[in-house]
């Protein structure tokens, strides 16, 4: 829901940034490789309950998250470029929860698969939008230039960062982060189903 928004907010900073890394003969996809490490670097701090240096290492991890994109439009996108993206993105939403479970198995290893599953769902009917979006030849550029085909919702990256946030800073709010994260992204998944009976039935 705040992508959009939040693209046109970040954007000019992350060109000016990319267009350094680029001079400097940095490629894409070390970005994207540089953004995965990160963002499990931050899963292990948080599940050491080392909350804080969670919480800086996700900003990082989604720094190089929005830079990766950008350097790609300097050097030239590839496919799969954008399919690492797609596919480490993935990797990351899986191991913050995946952190916090670790960190309090008893409080949170319920909230935590309940958001897991909804990822899980989510992810599947996004890829699979994608595919059929591509199969009809569909375009959108309601979240900027990308490999897929991107579809809004109620729970997007720009949201999915602040409940990260959020959890990282309030670690004893988890499960209610959780749950409540959970239900948005439920949502978005049922919203998306619709569209695509709408638009694929």
């Amino acid at each position: 829901m705040l992508d959009g928004w939040a693209h046109r907010k970040i954007d000019p900073g992350l060109s000016a940034m990319a267009a350094q890394l680029a001079a400097a003969g940095v490629r894409a996809n070390a970005v994207t490789y540089a953004g995965l490490v990160l963002g499990l670097a931050a899963a292990a701090a948080i599940a050491f309950q080392a909350y804080w240096a969670g919480f800086a290492l996700i900003l990082a991890s989604r720094l190089c998250d929005g830079l990766d994109g950008a350097v790609a439009r300097i050097h030239g996108k590839t496919d799969f470029g954008g399919y690492l993206d797609i596919v480490l993105d993935f990797a990351f939403y899986g191991a913050v929860p995946l952190g916090f479970i670790i960190a309090d198995p008893g409080a949170n290893a319920i909230a935590g698969a309940v958001l897991l599953l909804a990822f899980y769902v989510n992810g599947a009917s996004f890829l699979a939008y994608a595919i059929m979006a591509e199969k009809h030849r569909l375009k959108s550029d309601a979240r900027g230039e990308k490999s897929l085909f991107f579809t809004t919702g109620l729970a997007e990256a720009s949201e999915t960062l602040a409940v990260f946030v959020a959890m990282c800073l309030l670690p004893s709010w988890f499960p209610v982060l959780a749950y409540g994260f959970a239900v948005l992204t439920a949502y978005t998944t049922v919203s998306r189903i619709v569209l695509a009976g709408r638009r694929f039935g």
